[in-house]
């Protein structure tokens, strides 16, 4: 049975859990809750609940888990697969993290910083660099993302060729279970081999196994230095070709490393009509060195760049010679990602081969589109340095949008089989969500299911923790049991037993 409303005394009872300003149940109040970034979900809940504290993250864990209800964690909700919203049932409450927002610690000494899972990626960011420091993990939605949902996503980002995906920059997790208890995961420790890491169950596991409620991150040294350049290339053999090259010879200098097909420029420029790209090129490519005060990193990059044009694998290259000019450059690369969700529905991935079959997998997957799908628009771009490609499809403008979206399904299909048989991966960074949980369980070894569904009920036993999430529904465990009391006076006798001390 799937409950479509709350009545007055659970409604009473959630709210003493969380104050009159932590819950929001009208239609108006949640909307914000249930609708994505770019447009392509709205969803449904019961409540909305905004907890201030980890206790009250707690009390809200045993109410719901005592209920059976679902419960949807929610962070800054800019995820694209529909990982935070729950489109298919009425049947949850959505659990916001947004008030519990504070950075708890920085310690210079060892370079960590301790946060609430609310606090905003940018934030964090910008308290560390006011002690000198770096937190290298960089989205495009880093003004509005938390750093939980960075954690149970597993968040990647333009700096993971130096840097690591979440998962390599996150020391340890605070962690409330699906019954209400506290796991407190913190040590500030880089070496602990004492038996299983606990916290890399919940990183990347979408909100499916606890709520992730701290999060305590390792910190850089701030780069004393940054040097920025936008280059053309004939095509993407020849761009991956560079990498290889500028790995060898500028090592662990390189802190990113992106490739842009040349069909992509004019999407950023519906952000910025006067955006100009610095080359003409089929393939351009932006490359940015980072390091301490005693390394001539200009000459590194300058030097680099003259032997890359002379031998021929660089058609054009603009090295920055100021900051702002360094910023303009990445304002191309961040304003094509704005300027698709601006030009309405389209096919969006995040596909990952090994670097060497990026190639491949752009040359397989634009013949795919231009025969299979005549008058729709491919367009490539992504982090060449890790393998991550970001392979999306803009439909004809002319094309209703139903008849889109039924056709953007089968081209999604398309362009995951092509990776797959590249030996890839339908997700490189995005994650799994409920957009993509049919494909991913559909392709997973037996084993792996086994090992999965038993974790999912070892952790989440009554399979209220995101039911929908990642897992199918018909995996064991993963389906909310159903204790919801329907009368009213029945729902007052059990809030009276139930109500957490």
């Amino acid at each position: 049975m799937t409950v479509r409303s709350l009545s007055p005394d659970i409604l009473s009872v959630l709210e003493d859990a969380v104050g009159p300003s932590g819950l929001t149940a009208d239609t108006a109040g949640m909307a914000k809750y249930l609708g994505d970034w770019a447009g392509d979900y709205r969803g449904s809940a019961l409540a909305v609940l905004r907890p201030a504290s980890v206790a009250e993250v707690q009390v809200l864990m045993r109410l719901c888990s005592e209920l059976g209800l679902g419960v949807i964690p929610q962070g800054g909700n800019t995820g694209l697969v529909s990982g935070a919203i729950d489109g298919t049932t009425t049947g949850g409450v959505v659990v916001s993290l947004e008030r519990l927002n504070a950075i708890r610690r920085i310690d210079r000494a060892n370079f960590t910083l301790q946060a609430d899972a609310g606090c905003v990626l940018q934030t964090i960011k910008e308290a560390s660099e006011a002690e000198d420091c770096l937190f290298p993990l960089a989205l495009g939605a880093q003004g509005s993302c938390q750093i939980g949902g960075n954690a149970a996503t597993n968040a990647g980002g333009v700096n993971v060729l130096r840097y690591g995906m979440a998962r390599d920059l996150i020391l340890g997790l605070e962690v409330v279970l699906a019954d209400g208890e506290l796991w407190n995961g913190f040590s500030g420790l880089r070496k602990n081999n004492s038996g299983y890491d606990l916290k890399q169950l919940f990183i990347g596991s979408e909100g499916t196994l606890g709520i992730i409620t701290g999060v305590e991150v390792k910190l850089f040294p701030k780069p004393a230095r940054v040097e920025t350049a936008y280059l053309g290339l004939i095509s993407f053999e020849a761009a991956i070709g560079l990498f290889n090259r500028a790995r060898r010879a500028c090592s662990d200098l390189i802190s990113a490393f992106e490739i842009i097909g040349s069909e992509c420029i004019d999407l950023a420029r519906l952000v910025d009509p006067g955006m100009t790209a610095p080359v003409a090129a089929p393939v351009h490519a932006l490359i940015e060195l980072s390091s301490g005060p005693t390394i001539d990193l200009n000459g590194v990059l300058a030097s680099f760049l003259t032997d890359a044009l002379e031998g021929g694998l660089v058609a054009d290259a603009v090295l920055a010679t100021s900051n702002a000019q360094a910023k303009a450059f990445w304002a191309i690369r961040e304003g094509l990602v704005e300027g698709q969700a601006k030009r309405g529905y389209h096919v969006r991935t995040d596909l990952s081969v090994r670097i060497s079959d990026i190639p491949a997998l752009v040359e397989r997957a634009r013949r795919f589109v231009a025969t299979e799908h005549p008058g729709w628009i491919a367009l490539a771009y992504g982090h060449a340095g890790d393998g991550n490609i970001h392979f999306n499809v803009l439909p004809p403008l002319d094309l209703a949008d139903g008849e889109a979206r039924a056709r953007g399904e089968e081209i999604t299909a398309g362009l995951y089989d092509i990776a797959v048989r590249l030996g890839g991966s339908i997700s490189a960074e995005h994650g799994i969500g409920r957009s993509r949980a049919r494909e991913f369980w559909a392709g997973l070894s037996p084993a792996h299911r086994r090992m999965a569904a038993a974790l999912k009920t070892a952790l989440d036993p009554k399979g209220v923790m995101n039911p929908g999430c990642l897992l199918p529904s018909t995996a064991r465990g993963c389906r909310p049991s159903r204790s919801f009391p329907r009368s009213s006076a029945s729902a007052a006798m059990w809030c009276a037993r139930r109500l957490p001390s």
